[in-house]
């Protein structure tokens, strides 16, 4: 049973969304990773949403570049949230997809993260976050990742102040 659902527009995009996989992979949350276009395969795209929600996935993350419209396509017929990653694919640096994401018509929200490997990587994260609001054992995951990250950067400062102290 995915929890998660991740779609991007092209292959071409599989690289960019592996910081999102291992995420998931690490808090130990099941996702089904593939490929759907909201343009080229609507049907496809409408058939893995139903057959997805019918196996019991709570979030959907989709990934696309220029017009990047996929999210939006799936926000229009899920009610599960939809996060999306705009993915740098056009000489408009990412601007293009990142607008297409973002902007989307009241009523059909789709949580918009950063571009490429950066948004990937917190579209995980956030997937994550909602689906610990039912699972306590993917929010103790997700507390004992923050006090990691604490941690990692307490050691960052005490192994500097040291350097600079010996100076």
């Amino acid at each position: 049973m995915p929890q998660v659902g991740i779609f991007m527009g092209s292959i071409s995009d599989e690289d960019t969304m592996r910081p999102c996989t291992e995420v998931l992979d690490t808090l130990g949350i099941t996702y089904h990773f593939t490929v759907s276009s909201a343009h080229r395969t609507p049907e496809r795209t409408e058939q893995l949403i139903d057959s997805l929600e019918k196996d019991g996935c709570q979030v959907f993350i989709c990934a696309a570049g220029m017009a990047a419209h996929l999210a939006g396509a799936v926000a229009a017929r899920t009610l599960k949230p939809v996060l999306g990653v705009p993915v740098t694919a056009s000489k408009l640096g990412g601007m293009d997809a990142l607008l297409a994401t973002v902007m989307m018509p009241p009523g059909y929200p789709v949580g918009t993260v950063a571009l490429d490997k950066a948004g990937a990587k917190n579209a995980g994260w956030l997937a994550a976050q909602i689906i610990a609001l039912q699972d306590p054992a993917v929010a103790q995951k997700l507390a004992a990742a923050r006090a990691e990250f604490k941690e990692q950067v307490i050691r960052g400062a005490e192994e500097l102040e040291a350097r600079m102290a010996a100076k």
